[in-house]
């Protein structure tokens, strides 16, 4: 998947301009991740039926804030 000029903020990110920025890219098959910091880095690419789960366990992963 190339996703050339499609990207845009996850929702994911959260608010404002954090450190956890992250960009996404959507084709009919598969979504590209990238860090918003560096656009021309490396790219994750899911195929699009793998990336809720991939998210899911990101949340299940993250520690209680409380």
């Amino acid at each position: 998947m190339t996703p050339s000029g499609n990207w845009r903020k996850s929702s994911y990110s959260g608010e404002g301009d954090g450190d956890a920025c992250v960009e996404i890219a959507n084709s009919p098959t598969h979504i590209a991740i990238r860090d918003t910091k560096t656009p021309a880095g490396a790219t994750l690419t899911f195929p699009a039926t793998s990336f809720t789960p991939f998210i899911e366990a990101l949340k299940s992963d993250q520690p209680k804030q409380g």
